[in-house]
């Protein structure tokens, strides 16, 4: 898909937002209702991921994923949401300054859009930059709701002045389908197939490019559950962006990783003709569908797949690299995370300090200070920490100091510690989680409260 067709698509698949929150339906002066910006309807809808693949599920205006929603940083929108199923929903605008009310989180107090009913919610978008929609409703045990399905899509905010120098422009979302509870050395989440956009791998349309282009794919990670590495064999990917935000220091590299939530901008310049497979370094995850077929015009022949040589991934190698130093917060919060056994339920459970939601103890700030999280993960998991309506700065890095890299996700690995920085500059309750939804369903969560 070239820019031309892109800008015209995302056009007409609008889906719309406004000022801060839930609204009742506005009326013109003759008391008219106003016809909302954008709108979206949750719903039932059939994926094919192939012809023997065909996954049911709940989607957005009746596509998976949902349609490519492009905003203006700054223009207040109004999305009304219908919601058709049987259960309450909620939509999040994941990575915007937006109120608690409109946020799309029960925690923090947005009002569930009913079954079978529709709400109005309002915002300004900001900041700029690549961020993304899905639901944000619990999920528990039943593994066909929540970030299992298909509620998900890009949500791009548009700066005032348009960046980049690219000929192409590609989205692509990474997901798992088919999902099942397994017990194993303890429950889990396993998968029967996967896709990197709306088909599995062999299946679909392929990315046509020609020799010399540069194209810039935006990458989405919109699993449940699992992180993902991926590989374009001959080529690297000059990382532009993360979470939306530019790096400090664009970087070059072989392999991408993405935890689930995060997206990573990233410019390919297309110099080594062939038919390739763009996808995950997993064989297992290929072998079910997670990948793409990317094809040189004039080139024939079956997609080839090599591994990376150095898949290696350093969050540090995108920061600022002098010697910048970051600002003394104004108080530190310390977090250490631990899974615990469940007694005989089938899920374990996961504590901050030793509590699960919602008993977890919420971390009180003052607006306009400067605040250091410490977190510390145990030796069980990794966690993709996500702070809704605010953006965070990495100080330290498994010991490395480092500044200048704004995010919305932090991948913490096992027996690591991760400080990230964050200014109070959005008042009301914003959640703090881990982004895989076992974890944040089973307990891994707290708010951000102002004082």
């Amino acid at each position: 898909m070239d820019r031309r067709d892109f800008l015209t698509l995302s056009s007409a698949a609008a889906v719309n937002l406004a000022a801060g929150a839930m609204s009742p339906l506005a009326q013109n002066a003759f008391g008219a209702l106003l016809k909302p910006d954008y709108t979206i309807r949750i719903a039932p809808v059939s994926l094919e991921l192939a012809p023997t693949i065909v996954v049911k599920t709940v989607g957005y205006n009746g596509t998976v994923p949902g349609p490519i929603i492009r905003m203006r940083e700054g223009k207040p929108v109004t999305v009304e949401v219908h919601n058709d199923t049987d259960v309450p929903e909620l939509v999040h605008w994941h990575g915007q300054f937006v109120s608690a009310a409109a946020d799309g989180a029960e925690e923090e107090g947005t009002p569930l859009v009913p079954p079978h009913s529709h709400r109005r919610y309002s915002f300004t978008p900001r900041p700029a930059g690549t961020r993304w929609y899905h639901t944000h409703a619990m999920a528990g045990a039943d593994v066909t709701r929540s970030t299992y399905t298909g509620q998900y899509g890009f949500f791009i905010v548009e700066p005032k002045s348009e960046p980049g120098n690219y000929d192409q422009e590609v989205f692509l979302i990474a997901r798992h389908w088919e999902p099942s509870i397994m017990l194993k050395a303890r429950w889990m989440v396993d998968y029967k197939s996967a896709s990197l956009g709306d088909r599995a791998l062999g299946h679909g349309d392929p990315i046509r490019v020609h020799q010399g282009q540069r194209v810039l794919f935006h990458i989405l990670n919109a699993d449940a559950t699992e992180n993902h590495h991926l590989s374009l064999p001959g080529h690297r990917f000059q990382v532009l962006a993360l979470d939306g935000n530019p790096v400090p220091t664009p970087t070059s590299v072989e392999a991408l990783q993405v935890a689930v939530g995060e997206r990573v901008d990233a410019i390919v310049e297309m110099n080594m003709p062939g038919i390739w497979v763009l996808g995950s370094t997993s064989n297992d995850d290929r072998n079910k569908g997670l990948g793409v077929v990317i094809e040189y015009a004039g080139q024939t022949g079956e997609p080839r797949w090599m591994a990376p040589e150095n898949p290696n991934w350093d969050y540090t190698a995108f920061a600022s690299q002098s010697n910048a130093q970051v600002p003394e917060p104004d108080a530190r919060f310390e977090m250490s995370f631990v899974m615990l056994p469940n007694g005989e339920k089938p899920f374990n459970i996961w504590t901050i300090n030793g509590k699960s939601y919602p008993d977890t103890e919420p971390l009180l700030v003052k607006a306009g200070k400067r605040y250091r999280l410490v977190f510390r993960n145990g030796k069980d998991d990794g966690h993709p920490m996500h702070l809704h309506r605010h953006s965070f700065e990495i100080t330290n890095m498994a010991g490395k100091p480092t500044a200048g890299l704004i995010k919305d996700i932090v991948q913490i690995r096992p027996n690591t510690t991760v400080e990230v920085d964050f200014i109070a500059d959005n008042p009301g309750p914003s959640l703090l989680h881990c982004h895989n939804q076992m974890h944040m369903d089973f307990g891994f969560k707290t708010l951000v409260k102002y004082v």
